[in-house]
């Protein structure tokens, strides 16, 4: 598959954009004339560096206002388009895309805009060029693919056929079926871009919020299915619009495109796959296909960096929260604490991975275990997905538990399933006597969930990671009111709930998400959340050994009985333990809050009911606002 990128989806200088989109694995671009009109260099120039680089220059746009103009402006529109002709034969760019009319002087007439785009098509036919039209959801008259199409149809010229963009057909709510029956050799070009869902005007959210495949709400592989249908060979493309991007850092911003097309292939691949009409439905182009998501079953251990002074005063910490040292391992200077499920790992190994994290962001989380039914191809996937393996060093006998670098710096390991719930501890560790004891501790007997808190920007690139590496949904997206701005808070899970992560990014500089992002540079874990059986009696231990938990305002608990009707014995046992509360149709959550330790990290001590399936987000401004008052 020919994969390209438009050069308005990254933020540099041209040169720069070109220079991270041949890092990433590309095929080719799209050029983007405002790019091209401010390169300091001629359109040979161009192709020369493109060529260097191994990049194609496949299309040429936008050509705008043509199609249904008086025949004054048509002239002038003619001579303008044989200017952009004379470049694109400059610097090798075969297409030209020419959007729909948007000007005020077009007349909506489909047949006198057929016969000017015929006119067009025979210039560029005698350059050996080809002309892609393409209806823009804010089109004046054309705003649909089939308006367009018709159009193509009526003009009926071999070097005139039709663009597609995902974005333009998605927003308006408008059926793909119906590209399945467009003949796919007049399909010239296809671009990609998802959104998440917006109430607003289409143009501000195609001009400011578009995001790459997967990282968005739109069904973006269901329109790929209907362009595969239709038996379309060309260029698979990315045309995002979107803010964020254009402030960061072109490389990553390159990885996370080529990461969201080989999603959305292996997606669609896998899509007819599975299809009833499978023979009729063999793409004409070859797509990604890498192995399967990983078969997750929950998290085996989270490790913390630290020194060694550190290592004692997080230790003392877990022992108040219930967790017992039960192993020091086999080589380096680690220590396993556990409770019930939970197993945290202390690392203060000097020369180590987790100390450089910890000279980077002092105490913190620096890898996550998750378990998994076959961690090779797990980890085949995530490299084939773009991401990085790493190789930890081992000692005499000790397991090499594969693993990939995260979004940020982290690490993710996979834990091999068929070890049990012991096997890695038992053979990397020297464990004590009692060690596979169920240590109830506290009550705490599982991870429900841990939260990241990333940089504004990190967002869409860890959404896009946890989809397509580790297999993951995201759930609704919400804004979470801190006393000094706002949160976005996103969660993703796998199907059985097993392995479940929160995503929240600050809106604001000032929020305590947004203090403590200064200190761990974005991508950290800043919460934990414990699942328990009996809250109550959770507490109340803990409690006893010392643990201080937020603070929760009375108020809370008088509006909550205006809220909820809730039986007056469990809310005043709620008052009087200062548990938070949050009910679904499904199911209830209680939880509560430690107060922070180094660097911004707290606990969180959950308990789920039924099928309560949410993280009680509309709590955490009762929680954000105690902190802040303290």
């Amino acid at each position: 598959m020919h994969r390209s990128i438009a050069t308005v989806s990254l933020s540099g200088t041209l040169r720069q954009k070109l220079e991270a989109v041949s890092a990433a694995g590309f095929d080719g671009i799209e050029l983007f004339e405002a790019d091209f009109v401010n390169f300091k260099g001629s359109a040979a120039e161009l192709r020369r560096i493109t060529s260097d680089l191994g990049l194609s220059i496949d299309l040429y746009q936008p050509f705008r206002d043509f199609e249904g103009m008086p025949e004054a402006q048509f002239r002038r529109s003619l001579e303008r388009a044989e200017r952009k002709f004379d470049l694109m034969e400059a610097m090798g760019a075969p297409l030209m895309l020419c959007c729909s009319n948007t000007s005020p002087l077009s007349v909506n007439d489909p047949a006198l805009a057929a016969a000017q785009l015929h006119e067009l098509a025979e210039r560029a036919a005698r350059r050996n060029l080809r002309v892609g039209f393409e209806a823009l959801a804010w089109g004046r008259h054309t705003s649909l693919y089939g308006q367009a199409w018709n159009i193509v149809k009526q003009a009926d010229h071999p070097q005139l056929g039709l663009i597609l963009d995902s974005f333009h057909t998605l927003s308006l709510k408008d059926d793909a079926a119906g590209i399945a029956a467009i003949p796919g050799d007049k399909i010239f070009f296809l671009q990609m871009a998802d959104a998440p869902l917006l109430s607003m005007d289409v143009l501000q959210w195609a001009r400011h919020h578009r995001s790459f495949p997967g990282q968005g709400d739109l069904d973006v592989i269901g329109f790929f299915e209907q362009v595969l249908r239709a038996g379309y060979t060309g260029p698979l493309s990315l045309e995002i619009f979107n803010d964020l991007f254009r402030e960061t850092p072109n490389r990553r911003t390159a990885v996370d495109a080529m990461r969201s097309l080989l999603y959305l292939e292996s997606e669609a691949q896998r899509r007819l796959a599975s299809s009833a009409d499978v023979p009729a439905l063999k793409p004409q182009i070859e797509l990604f296909s890498p192995p399967p998501v990983p078969a997750l079953s929950g998290l085996s251990f989270i490790e913390f960096a630290a020194d060694e002074a550190s290592a004692g005063t997080l230790g003392a910490l877990l022992e108040q929260l219930g967790f017992r040292r039960v192993g020091r391992h086999r080589s380096k200077a680690v220590a396993l604490y556990r409770q019930g499920e939970v197993n945290l790992i202390v690392n203060a190994q000097p020369d180590s991975f987790a100390r450089s994290r910890f000279e980077a962001h002092g105490t913190s989380v620096c890898a996550l275990g998750v378990r998994c039914a076959d961690p090779l191809a797990a980890v085949e996937r995530a490299t084939a997905m773009r991401s990085q393996r790493h190789d930890s060093p081992v000692g005499p006998n000790e397991l090499r538990v594969p693993a990939i670098v995260a979004p940020g710096g982290n690490l993710i390991h996979f834990v091999p399933e068929a070890l049990g719930t012991n096997g890695l501890y038992e053979a990397d560790f020297i464990l004590e006597q009692d060690a596979a004891a169920d240590a109830t501790g506290a009550g705490l007997a599982q991870v429900d969930h841990v939260a990241l808190g990333l940089a504004l920007d990190q967002l869409d690139t860890w959404v896009l990671f946890t989809r397509a590496v580790l297999g993951l949904e995201p759930g609704e997206s919400l804004e979470l009111a801190d006393p000094f701005g706002l949160i976005r808070s996103r969660g993703v899970a796998n199907a059985d709930r097993s392995v479940r992560l929160v995503l929240n990014v600050s809106l604001s500089q000032r929020t305590r998400t947004a203090r403590t992002l200064s200190l761990t540079g974005g991508g950290a874990v800043h919460h934990i959340a414990l699942r328990c059986d009996d809250i109550f009696d959770s507490v109340a231990r803990l409690r006893a050994a010392g643990t201080r938990f937020v603070p929760i305002s009375d108020n809370y608990y008088d509006d909550l009985a205006t809220r909820i009707d809730l039986d007056p014995a469990l809310l005043a046992r709620l008052r009087a333990a200062g548990v938070l509360f949050d009910r679904s149709p499904a199911g209830d959550y209680l939880h509560i809050y430690t107060e922070n330790i180094e660097g911004g990290l707290f606990f969180e001590l959950a308990q789920r009911t039924a099928g309560y399936d949410a993280y009680g987000a509309l709590n955490a401004p009762a929680r954000m606002a105690s902190q802040a008052q303290q």
